[in-house]
């Protein structure tokens, strides 16, 4: 296995050619990992691999359910994973998951990274979310994501999606979100790496599987920056079928 080094931005990173060989172009490219992990003055992290929680209690973690119905549990599969199941085929039905302990806020100069690797079952009948929200039990009601009651940025299907992520961003009430297409488009049992990049309140980009997309509506003018953030996981059934959301792994960075 071949390990290489290279600078993006004035940020010395390696990347491993076989298993990531875009990593140089990607979300991380410039996120000063090593910096932050050598002088935690830098920046913090917050990384998830769902091996090291108590899979009945569910520590750090508050869950949710919407129609009283609604699991999330830690799995035993190698790796680790957390199993968010919408338990239930009423349209609206299932859980939220959110860390506890709000800690993300964009700000001038303190750029944030996000990235989560999940696959759902039923994707064109998940209404979900994954990404960053301030504290909200009811974020995803009845499949229409809560513009009028919280911020939050990240990647959702709402009601009617039929498995096509949109990014969306909201900022004081505004929501702002873009389409993502065929490239956005949820397989079944099949793993998407989904991310993005807040550069400090000047800029926003998403990520696919580590390839930038095409914003249109999305822009740097619609960042939260009032109300502080937390990891947020959404699965609800859109009717007929009961989804289940598997994520493998989370990362989130930001400046100090």
């Amino acid at each position: 296995m071949s390990t290489g080094s290279f600078w993006k931005n004035g940020v010395l990173n390696f990347i491993q050619r076989e298993t990531n060989p875009t990593f140089k172009v990607g979300l991380w490219a410039d996120c000063p990992l090593l910096a932050i992990r050598t002088d935690p003055t830098v920046g913090y992290e917050v990384f998830e691999d769902f091996t090291n929680n108590d899979a009945l209690t569910m520590a750090g973690y508050t869950v949710t359910q919407a129609g009283a119905a609604g699991t999330a549990v830690m799995g035993s599969t190698a790796g680790g994973v957390m199993t968010v199941d919408a338990a239930d085929s009423d349209a609206g039905d299932g859980a939220t998951v959110q860390k506890l302990g709000p800690c993300f806020l964009p700000a001038a100069d303190k750029d944030m990274w996000f990235e989560a690797s999940f696959s759902s079952t039923y994707p064109g009948l998940n209404q979900l979310f994954v990404g960053l929200a301030e504290t909200d039990t009811n974020l995803n009601a009845a499949g229409d994501l809560a513009a009028a009651d919280s911020e939050y940025i990240g990647f959702a299907c709402e009601t009617g999606e039929a498995g096509v992520m949109s990014f969306f961003e909201c900022k004081a009430t505004a929501e702002l979100s873009d389409s993502l297409g065929a490239s956005g488009t949820l397989v079944s049992g099949t793993s998407i790496r989904v991310g993005f990049k807040v550069t400090g309140t000047t800029g926003i980009d998403a990520y696919l599987d580590g390839v930038k997309q095409t914003l249109t509506n999305v822009v740097y003018g619609g960042i939260p920056v009032t109300s502080v953030l937390t990891p947020t996981f959404i699965c609800q059934s859109d009717g007929t079928s009961t989804p289940v959301l598997t994520l493998d792994w989370y990362r989130c960075v930001q400046l100090r």
